[in-house]
């Protein structure tokens, strides 16, 4: 249960500008989210990006729609419930890795969704948030004990990676301190 570059997909659900003032750790999940679609295009993992109706909510946040193929757009909170994402889920794909918000609301639908279709399903839990911290920490836990896996963006990139060996190493190693430093700053 490891994720894989050939056999994975990352998604980014819905961080988009009129939501991300009321989530808390909005500009953390911007930043991780961005870390991930970086380390995506480097490593050859391909990716979906969904806005949930974009007209009241408004567009991707701008530093992370430059990275990510155009959005799927969707109405159901759960991504399943479009068919323009379900098509991006190729027969090869076995794991998909979550990111985004919030996370007790399409988070949290799109992985019990997700994991009913036997995908496994790995959450990025510093690149999720919510509006109110005990919604994020109780779907957290619904979701582990349905079967997602709690990860962090730094382990999903060097699990990507496999090894210090990897071509794009270096690359994805840059990533993670330039982050750590301007997490110091």
């Amino acid at each position: 249960m490891r994720l894989h570059t050939a056999t994975s997909l990352l998604c980014v659900v819905d961080i988009q500008e009129r939501l991300l003032p009321a989530i808390p750790a909005g500009p953390q999940v911007v930043a991780m989210a961005g870390r991930l679609a970086e380390a995506a295009k480097l490593l050859g993992v391909r990716s979906v990006l969904t806005e949930q109706y974009p007209k009241g909510l408004g567009p991707t946040h701008p530093d992370l729609a430059a990275k990510l193929p155009s959005a799927v757009t969707k109405m159901a909170f759960s991504c399943c419930g479009s068919e323009a994402f379900t098509a991006t889920i190729a027969d090869d794909i076995e794991s998909v890795l979550l990111c985004g918000l919030e996370t007790h609301v399409c988070i949290q639908q799109t992985a019990l969704d997700l994991l009913a279709r036997g995908l496994t399903v790995f959450i990025a839990v510093d690149a999720v948030g919510s509006r109110h911290p005990l919604d994020h920490e109780i779907a957290l836990r619904r979701l582990e004990s349905s079967g997602a896996l709690l990860t962090t963006t730094e382990a999903s990139l060097f699990e990507w990676c496999r090894s210090a060996e990897h071509p794009q190493f270096q690359a994805v190693r840059k990533l993670v301190l330039s982050d750590r430093a301007s997490e110091r700053s």
